[in-house]
């Protein structure tokens, strides 16, 4: 399990990269988030990808770092790995040594550090580099751990029964498509079959309610065998860090296709995920305790323990954002759509973890965990169009005098997501941003 605060959390702890000290950066030296990077290398060839640390607006650059500067032993072969970009081998060694690199990097990127005019030579700005995914992920699960998202979509579908009677009792979730698992850009509008009335017959066609959903990415850090169930006092310590993520979704095509058997080509078409891993050691000032109403039940005892109780919710504030193509073209910026709090899912990440491998299966260094939409109680925080726009019944007015109920082609969704509390520093998770293209 995460432990309690160290040295590496210190509010007063400031950093000689100076843009990492200015208030609200995403990238303090408290958090130290971990990514896989390329600089353009010289007569435009690129360099190969290697890991990097975001520290303010730049990134420590590890393959340099390694050959720059003089570390301890025990951290220069992590270094390594971390260096030749092969972030899976670095997370597959543990807790143990992800907390030594961090102490490391910390102290290396600190004021007064006899290390900083070495790593001085060691970092790009972000806004010159090209990000990978931070690792390829094997496997990609979605879970549905938003309970308010559940009931909102549950009540337009099931007005009479939202809450099927399984929800509180078991991590509901689905096997997601890997291979489309990417960091945004453009996303092509998906084609698929569509049933518009319960007389006509399907039709294939260009989806024409086009979603995103709300989410945070759970890394995998450490595997674990087949047949052998990670139980739950350990379960956060297979678990690396997060990320943001958008489980874009063909509403008119899952509502045809999902039953029995669940979502399919509504949601394997792209997945984005933001390109920085933040730890769940880095979000150790922000860890708060499980809370669910006192007459629900409890969870069954291989998805419960004192830690989960204690400190297993994160409080993480989570936004999404849209710039459709005539705001762009007008300079106008993005507006906020929603903004709600991981506090508010049903299910820990640890839970989660625990559950997907309850039946023995087999997890590996990067595997990806979605949590499901992340959405708020309150009108205004819903975690997707779905919600906000009641089913595409109620039109969300934007600047212009535009109105979306859906996506349309051109518009950009932007998720976002910082963690802020009363004797910590603000850390953020960065953001992951996804333009929709039309069908092809």
């Amino acid at each position: 399990m995460t432990a309690p605060t160290d040295a590496t959390h210190d509010p007063a702890l400031r950093s000689w990269v100076s843009s990492a000290n200015l208030p609200g950066c995403d990238f303090p030296l408290q958090n130290l988030p971990l990514g896989r990077f390329r600089p353009h290398g010289d007569g435009g060839q690129l360099a190969p990808w290697r890991g990097g640390i975001a520290i303010g607006d730049q990134v420590l650059d590890l393959a340099l770092a390694r050959q720059q500067c003089p570390w301890p032993d025990d951290v220069q072969p992590l270094l390594d790995l971390l260096g030749q970009g092969d972030l899976a081998a670095f997370l597959a060694s543990g807790r143990p040594a992800w907390r030594r690199l961090r102490a490391a990097l910390s102290a290396a990127l600190a004021e007064g550090s006899d290390q900083g005019p070495f790593l001085e030579l060691c970092l790009h700005p972000l806004a010159a580099v090209e990000m990978a995914l931070p690792l390829a992920p094997r496997d990609y699960t979605d879970f549905y751990a938003g309970i308010h998202h559940a009931v909102t979509v549950g009540t337009l579908m099931r007005p009479d029964n939202p809450l099927l009677p399984n929800y509180k009792w078991v991590p509901i979730g689905y096997h997601g498509r890997a291979s489309s698992v990417g960091l945004g850009g453009g996303v092509r509008r998906p084609r698929g079959q569509i049933k518009s009335s319960a007389e006509a017959p399907p039709t294939y066609a260009p989806c024409r309610r086009l979603d995103y959903e709300l989410e945070l990415g759970l890394w995998v850090g450490v595997g674990n065998a087949l047949g052998e169930p990670v139980p739950m006092d350990q379960a956060e310590d297979h678990l690396y860090g997060v990320s943001l993520l958008n489980d874009w979704s063909a509403r008119d095509m899952q509502a045809w296709e999902y039953q029995p058997l669940g979502p399919f080509l509504a949601k394997s078409f792209a997945t984005s995920v933001s390109p920085w891993l933040v730890s769940l050691d880095a979000l150790a000032p922000f860890r708060r305790p499980l809370q669910r109403p006192a007459d629900d039940p409890q969870p069954l005892p291989y998805l419960d323990s004192e830690f989960n109780r204690s400190l297993g919710a994160i409080d993480i504030t989570l936004e999404v954002w849209l710039q459709t193509a005539a705001m762009r073209q007008a300079g106008q910026p993005p507006v906020r759509l929603s903004q709600s709090n991981a506090l508010d899912a049903y299910w820990t990440p640890a839970q989660l973890l625990a559950h997907h491998t309850s039946n023995g299966c087999n997890l590996a260094p990067g595997d990806l965990l979605g949590t499901g939409t992340l959405s708020g109680p309150a009108a205004g925080q819903g975690g997707s169009l779905l919600e906000l726009s009641l089913g595409g019944k109620q039109a969300i007015a934007l600047p212009g005098g535009q109105t979306r109920t859906f996506l349309e082609d051109g518009d950009t969704v932007i998720l976002r997501g910082y963690c802020q509390a009363p004797g910590a520093v603000r850390i953020g998770l960065g953001e992951v941003a996804g333009t929709v293209l039309p069908a092809g």
